[in-house]
């Protein structure tokens, strides 16, 4: 009789929070996915409100970051199933080309420095990104007392697609196949890295995605080389991760990247730096 299968499931500090926001947050509005992770990390952080009052929400990120929204989006760049939301509460500056409309990496470290009154540190990791340093880089942030967000900047193109077979999760997690689904669009992009279930076999993370038809409720799982590949963002515009956490526990987390050989340095993502606010 063979004995019994085994997997370890490792959450970040204030993922349950973080979580909770993201089902009542979802979806982002159009050319908003940097700022909705922007404000889920601080609401993570239990950071709700700035000090005027105002809600941190994905457009107060949005405006503090220097986001710009384009009217002219396509539908064809949303994901099967989504029609898009232009219901912005605050008004956003807009640029004609799609291509270039979005936030910056800058702007997501800017505005989280900004809302949370300096209370939160945004360092933001280049890279390199391969599977080992994705482990380790989680494994870093695992360690904090205190909640800490990692937001991924990729391209979803590398990524399984969002809806894998229970079998293909196993086949991965227990030995290692890397055969998944085809993924559902193709763009940069922003999400949440929130846990990982490791196996035998390998090592799948979770995002807290930006649309409702992605995976379960804008949830999906990721093996740890297609996440770090699509982070990596070989073939589009530079990608990377922001770590955000409490100001306090920034040293050690900033000493373990470096010990990794992560660079901690802003990219050029490919969108245009609006004014913000």
């Amino acid at each position: 009789m063979a004995g019994a299968a085994t997997l370890e499931s490792l959450l970040l500090p204030g993922a349950r929070a973080l979580l909770a926001r993201h089902a009542r947050e979802l979806p982002q509005r159009d050319d908003l996915c940097g700022a909705f992770c922007g404000a889920l990390a601080l609401n993570a952080a239990g950071l709700e409100r700035t000090a005027g009052g105002e809600p941190i929400d994905q457009d107060a990120v949005a405006l503090a970051a220097g986001s710009i929204v384009s009217p002219a989006r396509d539908p064809a760049t949303l994901p099967a199933g989504e029609t898009g939301r232009h219901d912005y509460r605050l008004a956003i500056p807009t640029i004609d080309d799609p291509e270039r409309s979005g936030t910056t990496a800058a702007g997501v470290t800017d505005a989280i420095a900004e809302l949370s009154g300096g209370e939160l540190v945004a360092i933001p990791w280049s890279g390199p990104w391969t599977a080992a340093s994705l482990h380790g880089c989680f494994d870093a942030a695992a360690e904090l007392e205190h909640p800490v967000t990692l937001v991924a900047n990729l391209a979803t193109h590398h990524l399984w697609g969002s809806h894998p077979a229970a079998a293909q999760l196993l086949d991965y997690l227990f030995d290692g196949a890397l055969d998944g689904p085809e993924p559902d669009w193709r763009v940069g992009h922003f999400a949440c890295v929130v846990t990982r279930t490791s196996g035998p076999g390998g090592h799948l993370y979770a995002l807290a995605d930006t649309y409702p038809s992605l995976g379960d409720h804008g949830v999906h799982l990721q093996p740890e080389e297609r996440l770090a590949s699509a982070i990596a963002r070989p073939d589009k515009p530079a990608g990377g991760v922001i770590a955000v956490t409490v100001a306090r526990d920034a040293p050690r987390l900033r000493e373990r990247a470096a010990a990794l050989g992560l660079r901690e340095e802003l990219w050029d993502n490919g969108t245009i730096a609006g004014q913000a606010a």
